[in-house]
């Protein structure tokens, strides 16, 4: 054997998860997956499921799929697929800071929100509806990689995408989930911030005084002062958290954002028009299903059910286009 590499195996790198801290979740102690599988020879369970996730086409979908401005002209805004790859390396950063396992969180934040709709969380309130106790990307996520393209990932990958949105209850059942839940606050809030700023509806100085006193400018230097946050505080006790005053701080954030961003006159003047589009399809193809190709569809449930499921896996611009052509 060549001295020039070493060989690492899955066994190997099973075996380097013992120098992780205490509360981290090893991947040999993994609670498994729906239908068991043998073990890879190199990766282990979780990097397993990272490799599964990047390879499916509601990853590669994201590229094409709002963040928070439809449709933008310019080339430097965030999509759906951009804040994805950013939670990933904050959730990487947190895990890895804390003794955590990387691979877990990574594989957490590269999937949670492969269900999201078109036109960001304007086609939550357009697909709700239609579902009974309303309709969640979150949701949609594990139900993508459950059964629209059963990927037959890990129980703690599913329960992490689950849990990801911090409206949804219990929580993950991880600390490697919870790095999740707090790396897609940060990843929005910071990068939404800096796109309202290039888009002109805010500017520097109109960010709340303790914000921009505690975590500094949008974009990269707020998003190392959260991280720097969660970690110092998670340090000293037994959860992912930040503290009170940094909660409470990142609380008034997130509300001058609603406010001035995401509930904003610019925002609102597409939102009639976004929701249109897809109950507008929604309606169509539950109406016609035969318009929906067979390979994305789940024949063991109702057809309003399979409509749902291929509107909500459109981007933008497909939606916008199979509009145009069957809807007008």
């Amino acid at each position: 054997m060549s001295d020039s590499f070493s060989l690492r195996t899955r066994e190997v790198r099973e075996a380097a998860e013992d120098q992780l801290a205490a509360a981290a979740t090893r991947s040999n102690l993994s609670a498994g997956r729906a239908k068991a599988e043998d073990p890879d020879e190199f990766r282990t369970a979780f990097e397993r499921d990272r490799d599964r996730i990047l390879h499916t086409k509601a990853f590669r979908r994201l590229k094409h799929k709002t963040q928070v401005f439809l449709n933008p002209e310019g080339d430097h805004f965030v999509t759906r697929l951009t804040h994805t790859l950013q939670v990933t390396q904050v959730a990487r950063s947190l895990a890895a800071a804390l003794g955590l396992n990387d691979d877990l969180a990574e594989a957490i934040a590269l999937g949670h929100d492969v269900g999201h709709s078109p036109f960001g969380h304007i086609g939550e309130d357009a697909l709700s509806p239609y579902v009974d106790g309303g309709w969640h990307h979150a949701a949609q996520s594990v139900r993508i990689f459950e059964v629209l393209e059963d990927k037959n990932l890990s129980i703690e990958v599913l329960d992490g995408i689950r849990a990801h949105s911090w409206k949804i209850s219990p929580p993950p059942a991880t600390p490697e989930g919870a790095c999740v839940r707090y790396a897609d606050r940060i990843a929005y809030l910071s990068h939404d911030a800096l796109d309202a700023v290039r888009a002109g509806l805010l500017g520097e100085a109109d960010f709340p005084r303790d914000v921009r006193g505690r975590f500094g400018h949008a974009g990269s230097e707020m998003v190392g002062s959260m991280i720097e946050a969660v970690v110092s505080n998670s340090i000293l006790g037994d959860t992912v958290t930040m503290s009170a005053l940094d909660l409470d701080i990142m609380s008034d954030f997130r509300n001058f954002m609603f406010e001035r961003v995401y509930f904003s006159d610019h925002h609102l003047e597409r939102k009639a028009e976004a929701i249109t589009i897809i109950r507008d399809l929604v309606d169509l193809h539950h109406a016609q299903p035969d318009l929906m190709p067979s390979t994305y569809r789940d024949h063991g449930t109702d057809s309003l059910s399979q409509a749902v499921d291929y509107v909500a896996g459109m981007t933008d611009r497909f939606a916008t286009a199979a509009h145009a052509r069957l809807c007008r």
